[in-house]
């Protein structure tokens, strides 16, 4: 399991756009890939599930990888959501 810890740094936070990248990315994966704020977590290959936890900026979330390309996945990821 990989874990990344981050805050959302998106002036808009978490909306369509930035979570259709999102989306897209974990899509990519066959890992479980899950995004954590507070106590709601959401799969993060179910764009609505992610849309609606309702990221605002400075929001920290956690993202969670579990599975056979679970390093590959956490490093794309964390590059991503570096640039969104």
């Amino acid at each position: 399991m990989k874990t990344i810890q981050t805050v959302c740094r998106d002036p808009e936070g978490i909306h369509a756009r930035p979570a259709g990248i999102l989306n897209k990315a974990a899509k990519t994966y066959a890992c479980t890939i899950t995004m954590t704020k507070g106590s709601k977590t959401a799969d993060m290959k179910r764009l609505f599930a992610m849309m609606g936890l309702g990221v605002k900026s400075g929001d920290a979330i956690t993202i969670t990888c579990t599975g056979d390309d679970e390093d590959a996945a956490a490093a794309a990821l964390s590059e991503l959501l570096e640039t969104l």
